[in-house]
């Protein structure tokens, strides 16, 4: 730690340097948990370094990815719980470019706050650490920053950034999905980390009762439901790349099943959505039925339930289902490509 650091000046101006060491000092612990082979070096350079594995493979591509956790904050914010959304910022990037196929490799986050709380920093970077640990990628650096004025005293903004790596050969391109496949449902967590502007309105954070359990919601509080971390599929679908002949992966997102599905189609097919099979998770009725929410609507918002679709051959349906139950996630079917001239999903009862 720097012993010697410290401007009297910058502090009187809200920015408490030493405060930054002391967050760095806390996060150590966590960060060597996201240890793999590859990182080289440290905390406290000016870049990150790793040293990829590129063993066996013939073209390796680079695949990146950056999101933040958006006005989920709130909630972490009013529940005063940061343990977690780190797990959501890690999940936004690393599922997203695991869509391509590609192994994460490393992570790097930022963290913005009106205050420099260093018992703050340690958790929310504790979340971060978790999400790299469940995706198998390696924490190698990130920037911490202390703008008063800029933020409130108790708020923050988080963002990550991923990247993995693929062979050319085994990029996910959907150039060979053909009608008759099969699209299988990863189950959600919950909201995950989109849609939440809409959430905060409908159902009126700022004065709702966020710590009562509520019987709707299982016996868990509507804090607790919301602030669930996104659920990370990296392994599973990995385990699921090395057996199953994957056509098509989309990350259910902000737009919903509308605007994320499609991203997988080719021109030409369609996915058939059975609106029956999908199993819809409680918190999506709540929201619908407080805000008057058109089911159309809902689709084109949240992901209903349904984290991640998956689309494959239909003479590989079972053993896709069984691979991935193996691996902790219950999927199922929802549906199968068929022809079209027009759109790329339809949801039908």
């Amino acid at each position: 730690m720097i012993k010697n650091s410290h401007s009297e000046a910058y502090a009187a101006a809200g920015v408490d340097i030493t405060a930054g060491y002391k967050s760095v000092e806390l996060m150590k612990k966590h960060i060597a948990r996201t240890n793999t082979p590859g990182v080289i070096g440290g905390l406290g350079g000016f870049g990150g370094l790793f040293a990829p594995d590129l063993t066996g493979m013939k073209k390796p591509i680079l695949v990146s990815g950056t999101d933040g956790v958006g006005t989920k904050l709130k909630i972490a914010f009013r529940m005063d719980k940061h343990d977690t959304v780190g797990i959501d910022c890690v999940a936004m990037c690393v599922n997203d470019i695991i869509c391509s196929g590609a192994r994460p490799l490393f992570f790097l986050d930022y963290i913005a706050c009106g205050k420099n709380v260093p018992e703050r920093i340690e958790q929310i970077v504790k979340g971060v650490c978790e999400g790299c640990v469940q995706s198998g990628a390696a924490l190698i650096g990130g920037e911490t920053a202390e703008m008063p004025g800029f933020y409130p005293e108790n708020e923050y903004d988080l963002a990550g950034y991923a990247t993995g790596i693929v062979d050319e050969e085994k990029i996910i391109d959907n150039t060979r999905m053909a009608p008759g496949d099969a699209v299988l449902a990863l189950p959600s967590s919950g909201v995950h980390s989109n849609g939440f502007s809409l959430v905060r309105k409908v159902l009126d954070i700022e004065h709702a009762d966020l710590t009562s359990p509520r019987e709707e919601l299982g016996g868990r509080s509507l804090g607790e439901a919301l602030l669930e971390p996104t659920r990370i599929y990296v392994k599973p679908v990995l385990a699921l790349l090395n057996r199953v002949d994957v056509k098509g992966i989309s990350h259910i997102t902000g737009g919903g099943f509308y605007e994320n599905i499609p991203r997988s189609i080719p021109d030409g097919l369609c996915a058939r959505v059975s609106r029956s099979a999908v199993r819809v998770l409680p918190i999506f009725d709540l929201i619908a039925r407080a805000g008057n929410i058109p089911e159309r609507d809902m689709f084109n918002t949240f992901n209903m339930g349904v984290g991640m679709s998956v689309v494959v051959p239909a003479d590989q349906k079972a053993e896709a289902l069984e691979i991935l139950r193996t691996h902790g996630v219950d999927a199922y079917e929802i549906g199968c490509i068929v022809p079209a001239e027009d759109g790329k999903i339809e949801i039908v009862e």
